[in-house]
């Protein structure tokens, strides 16, 4: 069964006219591979979608559609602490250790507090 990123990849290529070997040999995979993505029989490569956005020009509504669906997949996170030190180490640390116990309020105001040290 497609997934909701396999779903949004693949009509994103048939609207572009590409046959899933294509889009693979651009993506650099196999095109088993790139349906095992699609069905969600393997993770969405790191890297994917921000070369996918740009392979194929994409509008912003679809950008934002394949995003979203590539974020719902995620089931597992690895992040880097090799050269956090200091306060962002211990924070890094402390928030991977506490996440699953912070409720939807105080997570969404991290989201925002995040979402603004970024600029958005």
């Amino acid at each position: 069964m497609l997934t909701e990123f396999g779903k949004t990849l693949r009509k994103m290529r048939i609207d572009c006219g590409e046959i899933i070997k294509n889009m693979a040999d651009k993506l650099g995979c196999t095109a088993s591979y790139l349906s095992a993505v699609e069905t969600g029989k393997r993770s969405i490569p790191d890297g994917w979608v921000d070369k996918i956005v740009s392979l194929y020009s994409l509008d912003c509504d679809t950008e934002e559609k394949l995003r979203t669906a590539a974020m719902a997949e995620v089931t597992t996170l690895k992040i880097d602490i090799n050269n956090l030190f200091g306060n962002k180490r211990e924070t890094a640390i402390l928030f991977a250790r506490e996440f699953s116990d912070v409720d939807d309020s105080t997570a969404e105001k991290i989201r925002e507090l995040l979402n603004k040290s970024k600029g958005d």
